[in-house]
């Protein structure tokens, strides 16, 4: 029996995504809410820095947070690190982490912090609305290669630490990691593995689950750092 489609703007089987905006810039702040409430979401609050993000984020339980690096009092590194470490328990939360420049020097920060990625400050709505979306599935926010240059050029170079970690895993399952690092979609991994693309997400989803990982992109900087990939390699 055909099951009836989730809503745009809700998550499966559940009620509208629930977001929560922190950047100390209103009209970002507003431009953002009127995005994503004109596309179904709720937006449960709106933050002007960390310490009022923190705040709202244990009282409101967002799905997703979209966390401005740059705010007084507490910046969006340190709030992302204390939203998620009340939450791991839970692992109900999501954190997008924005940012003015490409490349910024605190991208490869916010990733290890646990965020789920980052977009421009400059983002599209079509481009917001489907980011929100991805991170609260799992899914990669930044496109696989993006990811992978971010890695490359902020990622300590500690091949091989913490081998240990990826024990737990098949060969075939750190044969979908390896290449899952070095920037290739479902899609590429199911023709490069002769896989359904069903068959590869139950692999990445496997592989998160024995990780104890968020979402793609921490599976992507765990390969980099155990030195399963290399940068370049």
């Amino acid at each position: 029996m055909t099951q009836p489609a989730d809503a745009p703007g809700s998550a499966p089987g559940s009620g509208p995504l629930r977001v929560l905006v922190a950047d100390d810039q209103e009209l970002v702040r507003a431009g953002f809410r009127l995005i994503l409430e004109a596309s179904g979401f709720t937006v449960v609050g709106e933050a002007a820095d960390g310490a009022q993000a923190l705040t709202l984020a244990a009282a409101e339980r967002p799905d997703v947070v979209l966390m401005d690096i740059r705010m007084p009092e507490m910046d969006g590194l340190e709030a992302t690190r204390r939203i998620l470490a009340a939450s791991r328990a839970r692992a109900d939360v999501r954190i997008i982490m924005l940012t003015t420049f490409d490349l910024d020097q605190y991208v490869y920060a916010a990733l290890a912090a646990g965020a789920s990625g980052f977009l421009l400050k400059d983002v599209t709505p079509e481009h917001l609305v489907a980011a929100v979306r991805l991170v609260r599935c799992g899914d990669a926010l930044l496109a696989p290669s993006i990811t992978r240059r971010l890695v490359e050029r902020f990622a300590p170079r500690s091949a091989g630490a913490g081998g240990a970690d990826l024990a737990v895993l098949t060969p075939r399952e750190l044969e979908v990691l390896g290449l899952l690092a070095r920037g290739l979609s479902n899609a590429e991994l199911a023709a490069a593995l002769t896989l359904s693309e069903a068959t590869v997400k139950t692999h990445v989803a496997r592989i998160l689950a024995k990780l104890q990982l968020r979402d793609r992109v921490q599976a992507v900087v765990l390969a980099y750092k155990t030195g399963l990939v290399s940068p370049g390699g």
